[in-house]
């Protein structure tokens, strides 16, 4: 009869043993290990280990083996397994790749896990594997406007630095209008959440007129100056910016980051400007409306406030906004500009020369 090799424990290894034998919260593949080890240790041969614990011979022989050759550690770790050879060579997979970051189906304006899997003879989950793996997501798509504004770089530096590094003695405001707010109301009324069934609209509606929302975010503080009216022309804009002049404190100098749209760059709102020094306009790049703040809570707004919403006309509307204004005028939170001019400016360099990459293809 073959003698199995001698295992000899101290006392600290068998206390961990022990306790890894008597463990409830660990794998049981660890519990088994701990205890072949500590019947080796008590000096039963492989086969009476076996027969103890209803395994094979071979698999206390291995355990055995593994810990007097690695010690404590080589109980947590499974040694490799080799598993079947590669169907799907690293050609076929780069194939699949190029097809679908190059070409397009015939039909369809992407490809599909079916439609590509049809294409090149492979398995939908083989598609989807490859895909996962390469990080290629063919059914979504994300909006881009890369900004042609040659004084780009100057205006991004002013507005990030009055974010980031704001003057003393100065009010920040990212101002703008949300025009064209549609007071809607629904067909038939909306049936109410209960457990099983999220709460129900329905798609039509009936349009009850319109609203604008002029709108100043103060950088500091995150609180916002409002106004709304039914139009959004010049006129409008000189009275919103009165509206500033009048609830902000007429010691500090205000700088108000704005958008290009032509109502802020009327002749009569600058002649305005003129006779009020303190007030300092700063237009954001052609294309680059994210670089206003502002525009963040327009979005929330939207979300919260005014998409489920039910409007029977447009003062129902303008009384749920400014409700909304003032609740959040009362624990107002700011949003914190990470953002650095460098780091964007190195984003908009790379998306200049993919275009153009692009283009010249």
């Amino acid at each position: 009869m073959r003698v199995a090799r001698p295992v000899k424990l101290d006392s600290e290894q068998r206390g961990v043993l022990e306790q890894h034998a008597r463990a409830r919260s660990i794998s049981a593949r660890l519990v088994e290990r701990a205890r072949i080890v500590l019947r080796a240790a008590d000096g039963l041969q492989d086969q009476q280990i076996a027969e103890e614990l209803r395994i094979t011979p071979e698999k206390a022989a291995r355990w055995r083996n593994r810990f007097l050759d690695g010690g404590m550690v080589a109980l947590q770790k499974d040694a490799p397994r080799p598993g079947g050879p590669r169907k799907i060579t690293q050609k076929r997979i780069k194939h699949v790749v190029e097809k679908t970051t190059q070409e397009k189906p015939n039909n369809s304006t992407h490809w599909s896990t079916r439609t590509m899997a049809a294409a090149v003879g492979l398995s939908e989950a083989s598609i989807r594997r490859i895909w996962h793996a390469h990080g290629l997501k063919p059914h979504l798509v994300r909006t881009f406007k890369v900004s042609n504004d040659p004084q780009f770089a100057e205006k991004l530096g002013v507005i990030v630095g009055l974010y980031m590094n704001p003057p003393e003695h100065a009010i920040v405001l990212c101002a703008d209008e949300k025009s064209q707010i549609q007071a809607l109301d629904r067909t038939q009324p909306g049936l109410p959440l209960k457990k099983g069934r999220s709460g129900t609209m329905t798609h039509d509606y009936k349009r009850n007129g319109t609203a604008t929302l002029f709108a100043a975010l103060n950088t500091l503080d995150g609180t916002v100056i409002s106004m709304c009216d039914d139009r959004h022309r010049h006129q409008e804009w000189l009275r919103f910016l009165r509206v500033i002049e009048e609830v902000t404190p007429s010691d500090k100098v205000l700088h108000l980051i704005v958008d290009n749209y032509a109502t802020h760059k009327h002749p009569k709102v600058q002649k305005w400007l003129d006779r009020h020094p303190r007030f300092h306009i700063h237009f954001t790049p052609t294309s680059s409306s994210w670089l206003n703040m502002v525009e963040r809570f327009f979005r929330d707004l939207t979300q919260n406030g005014l998409r489920r919403g039910v409007f029977r006309d447009v003062e129902e509307l303008i009384t749920t906004i400014g409700t909304y204004i003032d609740k959040h005028n009362e624990q107002p939170k700011p949003f914190i500009w990470t953002a650095k001019a460098a780091d964007i400016l190195e984003k908009v360099k790379r998306a200049r020369k993919a275009l153009d990459n692009r283009q010249s293809a």
